[in-house]
């Protein structure tokens, strides 16, 4: 599904040449829950928006689905970005002239999903986060946790073929946070392609694989023996 060959991200000043990623292989197949471990500054934010065609690397090879996805022109990004992925940001990136029902339906409008349907779309993942009260609110009535489970029900709404997710527990209390991993994990078992970016170990172990990332070098590269299962209580 995603190949990535030789891929280097570097940036030029006077005197040297800094890189964020350095020589990056990595083949992710379809249907894999992948997470992506990482200190801080590691190249991990880049990475991941290189593979969902937010930026480029400056040499290598990214295919996707056998065909080179580098130097699109922007129609073909948007249409990628639209029907294809989805997209969980640490900033939220949410439109702050949008109600919270607003920006949760929006990606459906784009996909061209009828009124009834998407209210309906919308009514399930605003009671899943215990959302439903806010949803007249503007983002910046929110708290960051509470921006951050809008973001989440935004890039999930549409049932994407893959989605992106960086540090998507970062700004919730751990109970959120396990409730979002373990809907992420639903998603993955019905057959979505996952790929986060974490630092927290516990939520990592949702990934069927793991990869830790340091100074921009894929340092280690793991099937996940053990995937976390969610206790029964």
């Amino acid at each position: 599904m995603i190949h990535l060959t030789n891929i280097d991200k570097y940036y030029d000043s006077k005197f040297q040449r800094t890189f964020v990623l350095k020589a990056v292989n990595l083949e992710v197949k379809e249907g894999e829950f992948l997470s992506i471990m990482r200190p801080s500054g590691s190249g991990k934010s880049t990475l991941l928006n290189i593979i969902g065609l937010l930026d480029e690397p400056s040499t290598g090879e990214y295919s996707l689905y056998d065909k080179s996805v580098l130097n699109l022109k922007e129609k073909a990004k948007v249409d990628y970005h639209r029907n294809f992925m989805g997209f969980i940001f640490q900033a939220y990136h949410l439109i702050e002239e949008m109600t919270v029902y607003e920006n949760i339906e929006t990606p459906l409008i784009y996909k061209g999903v009828k009124s009834h349907d998407r209210k309906a779309m919308v009514a399930d993942l605003l009671d899943r986060f215990n959302m439903v009260a806010k949803k007249d609110l503007f983002p910046t009535q929110l708290s960051g946790g509470q921006q951050q489970l809008v973001g989440i029900a935004r890039a999930i709404i549409g049932k994407p073929k893959l989605l992106l997710a960086d540090e998507p527990t970062g700004n919730l209390q751990s109970v959120q946070g396990e409730m979002i991993m373990e809907t992420l994990q639903e998603l993955n078992k019905e057959g979505m392609t996952i790929i986060q970016v974490t630092h927290n170990e516990k939520f990592a172990e949702y990934g069927k694989r793991i990869i830790r990332l340091e100074d921009g070098i894929i340092r280690k590269d793991l099937i996940n023996q053990i995937a976390h299962v969610p206790m029964i209580n």
